[in-house]
């Protein structure tokens, strides 16, 4: 090998700065990925996950790095459920509505097993005694019906008393008062909003689900309350629950059964 040859092998960098540059790149690239993963929406990455997963028929089990939080609320993971999807613009829109109207003490909400529940006192619903929407109360709901309308989920209306009895012509006990407090509101939705009423049912419970101990009329006033409950779960899911429960009936029985429907 010539002289002039070695020379230019000697000028050029060792071997292992080559292995050196690829490992400052790779480094470099790891840097990059932390800081996309840094500013990016984790919420709706992690849905994302989590319904690539159930697609892709992931095993159930094992460790996770997602939030145990979410996957115990069902917003991913195995229990993931798109009912819930919803439930963030629905409390993020309410919300807001809330505080710029100074309601917090009026309208409470809250995420649990059943959904999400909306409670709204008898203070801004109705007089005392009475189960006539007041006009207060009437702007609330036209708010909550314009998010409900946004969203499938199943809807429970569920109207409560304090422990006062009550006998009047109207209302013989307090079973009909919470009962028909309930029902206005559903009426209130489907006449003056137009909501499937399919996705609509109420519940009275009297005085017998309170809140506080009803031992002073502060707690008696928040006793007295009708709760909006946004399901966790689908029209479709629900119907079908409710069609596997239901017998087959034979023609001969249809008559009488329609017969009945229509009597009561």
């Amino acid at each position: 090998m010539s002289r002039k040859k070695k020379e230019d092998q000697k000028r050029g960098s060792p071997a292992w700065m080559t292995t050196f540059g690829d490992m400052m790149t790779l480094l470099l690239v790891f840097f990059v990925l932390l800081y996309s993963f840094s500013v990016m929406d984790l919420d709706k990455f992690e849905g994302f996950i989590s319904a690539l997963q159930n697609k892709l028929g992931v095993l159930d089990g094992g460790q996770t790095l997602q939030d145990s939080g979410n996957i115990a609320r069902g917003d991913i993971g195995e229990k993931f459920t798109p009912a819930r999807q919803g439930y963030a613009k629905v409390m993020s829109e309410i919300s807001q509505y809330i505080e710029e109207n100074n309601l917090q003490e009026q309208v409470q909400m809250r995420l649990t097993d059943r959904g999400l529940i909306l409670s709204l006192t008898g203070q801004i619903l109705y007089d005392l005694g009475e189960a006539v929407i007041k006009p207060q109360g009437r702007e609330v709901l036209n708010e909550v019906a314009l998010t409900l309308k946004e969203v499938p989920n199943e809807i429970i209306v569920e109207g409560h008393t304090d422990n006062i009895p009550i006998n009047t012509s109207k209302f013989p006990t307090n079973w009909e008062l919470s009962t028909t407090r309930a029902t206005n509101v559903i009426r209130y939705f489907i006449e003056e909003h137009e909501v499937n009423p399919r996705r609509l049912s109420a519940a009275g419970y009297s005085k017998y689900r309170p809140l506080y101990a009803n031992e002073t009329s502060e707690q008696r006033a928040k006793n007295r309350r009708v709760q909006i409950v946004i399901l966790d779960s689908t029209p479709q899911k629900a119907e079908e629950i409710i069609l596997q429960e239901i017998p087959p009936v034979s023609e001969g029985e249809g008559g009488d059964a329609n017969g009945g429907a229509e009597q009561n």
